[in-house]
């Protein structure tokens, strides 16, 4: 099935619901059946499915992440304690590569980031604590990673 072709039964589908479904019943509404599949992903995802779902979906992220990148260490035991805490504290495991500690940095920044508990002073004040003790942790990562490629 050619691009065209897809797009003009995705089309078809938001412009006429009632014919939905009927070339391909088992796609559950969906002509294409790529978008039927991340349909339902999403759904999932987004509510429709339990919690355990949802961190299956985002294990499964992670480990097709991690499948695509190699270790950048060969054992756990050459990462000092304190860099392993720091990866902990990204809720990550230890000897993770740069692009995961970025992402994982951040993604925790986003959500601890201190103004947007702007209206809740206690509240604030943690999130500045988290917040500072995230950036430590990264600070430290990356000088770690600084001085294991320069030895």
């Amino acid at each position: 099935m050619g691009i065209m072709e897809r797009f003009v039964d995705v089309l078809k589908s938001y412009l006429n619901p009632e014919d939905v479904g009927k070339s391909n019943p088992k796609k559950e509404g969906f002509i294409d059946p790529d978008q039927a599949e991340a349909y339902n992903e999403l759904n999932d995802f987004l509510g429709g499915g339990s919690s355990k779902e949802r961190d299956n979906f985002d294990e499964r992220i992670r480990t097709k992440n991690r499948r695509n990148e190699s270790p950048p260490f060969s054992s756990p035991e050459e990462i000092p304690k304190a860099v392993k805490q720091d990866f902990a504290e990204l809720g990550l495991a230890p000897g993770a590569s740069s692009e995961e500690c970025k992402r994982a940095y951040k993604h925790l920044l986003k959500i601890h980031h201190p103004d947007r508990h702007a209206g809740h002073p206690e509240n604030m004040r943690k999130a500045t604590e988290k917040s500072a003790r995230i950036n430590a942790a990264f600070d430290r990562i990356e000088q770690w990673r600084q001085s294991k490629n320069r030895g």
